[in-house]
């Protein structure tokens, strides 16, 4: 038997956020039983903690979709820092984690009960040549995208920014017609005065099943990476998500000394046990 969390990232109220299922002391498992797992809760993401190989890190984890391993996920990054402190364990910096990936090394800094991780670079971030094909995917017109680029931290994110945040929450994508694009996250400023600045949303493909994705880590992160630098968003600014599946998560984007900061609230929800063991 082993420990077995379940944790909601960013949001500060159970339910509202993205789940995320956490396997604790995950050796002995094998890829194939743990991509079993994760096949089995069918959430977004599952993760493995493990311990550490580079001598660096607090702890290492396996992050696995309901199809595929990733190098790197947003929520299961936080959402597995909180499940290993809730755990019991104690990072050599009381200030920060360190998780290792198959991305490589990872900073997480606590602030106070918020977790916030290092964004990854971007592997590309050129402008986006086919709109034509893109606003095809998203039912609308060209016209109605200020911009696009190409927004891949690891799972090939290309990002739309809109005129507003009602046009975010309007869309409704024609699924048909992704064509050369699989996972693509909207963008658009919300007015003043309210408690988010941006509303993002995050239609993905897993293996082939389109659907959109509640809070989205990475996504939130590449936005910022684009969106800062190019001064239209605030250094620090917070971005809502999940607004039309009923969630209310919030995801805190800051850039200090240059680096990109993702960070969000967490809730341990469920604690349990799960027999889950090596295949003999």
């Amino acid at each position: 038997m082993r420990r077995f969390s379940q944790v909601d990232v960013f949001t500060d109220e159970f339910t509202k956020g993205n789940a995320l299922a956490v396997v604790h002391d995950a050796e002995g498992l094998s890829t194939e039983e743990m991509a079993a797992f994760a096949n089995w809760t069918n959430l977004a993401e599952t993760t493995f903690l493990l311990p550490p190989r580079d001598p660096a890190a607090d702890y290492r984890v396996r992050i696995f979709t309901i199809s595929r391993e990733l190098p790197f996920a947003g929520h299961p990054t936080l959402g597995s820092a909180r499940a290993w402190l809730d755990a019991g364990n104690t990072p050599r910096d009381p200030g920060r984690l360190v998780q290792e990936c198959g991305a490589g090394l990872v900073e997480v800094r606590r602030d106070g009960e918020r977790l916030a991780f290092a964004a990854p670079p971007l592997l590309r971030n050129d402008p986006v040549e086919n709109l034509q094909g893109l606003a095809d995917a998203l039912a609308i017109t060209p016209d109605e995208i200020v911009e696009a680029r190409w927004a891949d931290n690891g799972p090939g994110w290309v990002a739309v920014l809109l005129h507003s945040a009602e046009a975010v929450l309007a869309l409704k994508p024609d699924y048909t017609r992704f064509g050369e694009f699989t996972d693509i996250g909207v963008v658009g400023p919300h007015e003043d005065g309210g408690d988010a600045a941006f509303e993002v949303r995050a239609f993905v493909d897993e293996d082939g099943t389109f659907g959109e994705d509640p809070v989205t880590g990475s996504l939130n992160a590449s936005i910022a990476q684009w969106l800062i630098p190019a001064e239209i968003a605030q250094r620090q600014y917070v971005a809502a998500q999940g607004t039309v599946l009923g969630r209310r998560g919030r995801v805190h984007l800051s850039l200090v000394d240059g680096q990109v900061w993702v960070g969000g609230d967490t809730v341990v929800g469920i604690t349990g046990k799960v027999a889950l063991q090596p295949v003999r």
